[in-house]
Formats: C-alpha cells, sequence, structure tokens
C-alpha cells in the first residue's frame, strides 16, 4: 500500500511541523519582568583606602590681596642696611653742614610735598645742618634747632657759617696774639675759605679773616676745610 501525499496532508505536516519548531524555540523576554531584574553593582574592596577630596583653598579677601601687594613693594623696595653715621642715600657723613641755595627754602613735616611747611628759611647762603636723609630729601635744622624736611634741590655744598658771638674778632693770622683786622655782628653770614682744628677764615663784606671755632656755627669741632 502506497503513502498518498496529497495536498491537504502536506499542509497538515507543514503545519504540524512549524508549531513543534516554534515551541522548541525558547519565549521572548517579558518586558515587564526584565526591568525588575537586579543591577549587579561592584563591591568595593574594604582594604582599600579611601577616597580623600583635597581641602577647599581659603576664600580671597581684599584684606589679603592688599597684604600680600603691600608685602611684595616692601620687598621690592628693601634697600641696603645704611652704615652708623652715613646718610643711606649719599653715602656721606651724618651730621653735616650745608648751605641754603637760594632766597627761602621750605622746611616740611616731613619728606614729600604732602606733608605741611612747617619753618621756611629766609637768607640766602645760612648754613644748615643735614642730620637725615630719604630719597630726595634731606631733613635739616638751623643754630636754633629749627627746621625739617627740604629738597635737596634747594641746598649747596658750599660751605658757609652764622656769627655766634657778638662782635667776633677777624684775625690776620689763626692766632689770639695776631691782629684784629675786623669784627662781625652775631648773625652775620660768612662764607668758609678754609678751617683748622680750632680755626676758620671767613669772609663777609669784603672783609676776610681768621676767627675761632667756638664763635661762630656751622663747622664740626675738628673739622679741616682746606
Amino acid at each position: 500500500m502506497r503513502n498518498v501525499l496529497t495536498a491537504g496532508l502536506v499542509a497538515l505536516i507543514l503545519g504540524a511541523a512549524a508549531a513543534g519548531a516554534q515551541e522548541s524555540s525558547p519565549p521572548p523576554p517579558n518586558p515587564k519582568i526584565a526591568a525588575t531584574l537586579p543591577v549587579v553593582a561592584p563591591v568595593p574592596d574594604p582594604a582599600a583606602s579611601p577616597a580623600v577630596a583635597p581641602p577647599a583653598p581659603p576664600p580671597v579677601t581684599e584684606a589679603a590681596v592688599a597684604a600680600e601687594e603691600s608685602a611684595a613693594k616692601r620687598a621690592a623696595k628693601t634697600e641696603p642696611a645704611c652704615k652708623p653715621g652715613f646718610g643711606c642715600v649719599t653715602n656721606l657723613p651724618l651730621p653735616r653742614f650745608v648751605s641754603l641755595k637760594g632766597d627761602e627754602g621750605n622746611a616740611r613735616r616731613g619728606p614729600g610735598l604732602t606733608h605741611r611747611i612747617d619753618w621756611v628759611f629766609t637768607r640766602p647762603g645760612m648754613p644748615l645742618m643735614i642730620t637725615a636723609e630719604y630719597e630726595n630729601w634731606r631733613r635739616v635744622e638751623d643754630q636754633d634747632g629749627a627746621g625739617g624736611w627740604v629738597h635737596y634741590a634747594l641746598l649747596s655744598g658750599v660751605r658757609s657759617v652764622v656769627v655766634a658771638q657778638d662782635m667776633a674778632e677777624l684775625r690776620a693770622t689763626p692766632d689770639r696774639d695776631a691782629r684784629v683786622v675786623a669784627q662781625a655782628e652775631i648773625g652775620v653770614v660768612a662764607r668758609i675759605l678754609q678751617c683748622t682744628a680750632d680755626w676758620c677764615r671767613i669772609s663777609s663784606g669784603g672783609e676776610k679773616g681768621w676767627v675761632e671755632k667756638t664763635a661762630i656755627w656751622g663747622v664740626l669741632p675738628g673739622e679741616v676745610i682746606e
């Protein structure tokens, strides 16, 4: 007896095969179930050092910025230490004598034009004693101790003295027994021509002569001027 495959029988066999194939395949995943699956996260190693965040920098304030700028300026302007008895600007001895260059000079309370004027010198050529230096300014005083800070352009290196003794005697030679050639009233300003340890030869009003240092102001004791 032969097996006869008819169209209907073939369709029935193919359908059964297809159904069997579908049953043997795994069902598609359920999206709702997949969404609830737990997530696997790495477990930290307890032996590992925990990460430490770096400390936050301190807040920057205007006061801190100003202090830093001020320190930088001071460091930039640092001057070498001054030698005792010498000016920090000129390195010349202190105290020392100069004279007023013009007709007058303003003596200020501090070394700068913003400081108030405390004194005005009005005698051209009068001697002044420098006691301190700062940049272009010199602190000076007269024979009475009055003065202040004066700009160096108002001073001259020409040496002068003021007569501190009434009717001081000017002699022909530096000797008390020498001939008196003139007399000078107290307050007279004279130019220095020469000085020994105890005497100075001065000139004023066309007169010249030697006078003892004790009778004048504007030269240091023992100072020699050639």
